[in-house]
């Protein structure tokens, strides 16, 4: 059995990212061996569709459940049509995870969308309305406790995000210096 979880990173000691459509990584792993398959999320910019072709992907790689944070109604309804079980709200380290899908406490299906569609496209992107939308959306379907468990959710994987781009831009940084001083 392949279980896929959305990452932020890609390794089993990454958090889950809490968006499936748009997260930064799926991590495709054996429950039983922990054998696991880092994939970089190709749909991670992408215009439109990214749930549709994520979801496809997960048909592709024959997985069976997605461990998540949500999962929109275009996600949704790709997953769904391929039989593809969903369990949203997850948290934590992803190794953490899988055990406790394997134990039995992640065991809750969704039977629809937890999130209204263009979710994620305001945490990897520059365009503010579309965030704005986003959480519009959001708020219009979820309780106020729900909201700000989201919200917050949302602000550590932007700044997760931010601290790997600081980083990226100081490599880069240093490379330059190096071949400028070469």
């Amino acid at each position: 059995m392949n279980i896929c979880v959305t990452a932020q990173g890609d390794n089993l000691e990454s958090l889950v990212d809490p968006r499936f459509g748009r997260c930064q990584y799926f991590i495709i792993v054996d429950p039983n061996t922990l054998k696991f398959e880092a994939i970089q999320n190709p749909s991670l910019s992408a215009g439109g569709g990214a749930g549709i072709q994520s979801g496809q992907l997960m048909v592709n790689k024959e997985v069976e459940v997605v461990l998540t944070g949500n999962v929109g109604p275009n996600a949704f309804a790709t997953l769904e049509a391929a039989g593809i079980k969903m369990v949203t709200q997850v948290q934590g380290k992803i190794l953490e995870v899988i055990e406790k899908y394997k134990e039995g406490q992640l065991s809750s299906s969704i039977d629809k969308p937890n999130v209204g569609s263009h979710f994620g496209v305001g945490m990897g992107s520059s365009s503010s309305a579309s965030k704005e939308i986003s959480l519009e959306e959001q708020a219009s379907s979820a309780t106020k406790d729900e909201e700000i468990k989201v919200l917050k959710e949302q602000a550590r994987a932007m700044q997760e995000s931010l601290k790997q781009i600081t980083q990226k831009i100081e490599e880069l940084d240093k490379d330059r210096k190096t071949d400028m001083n070469a």
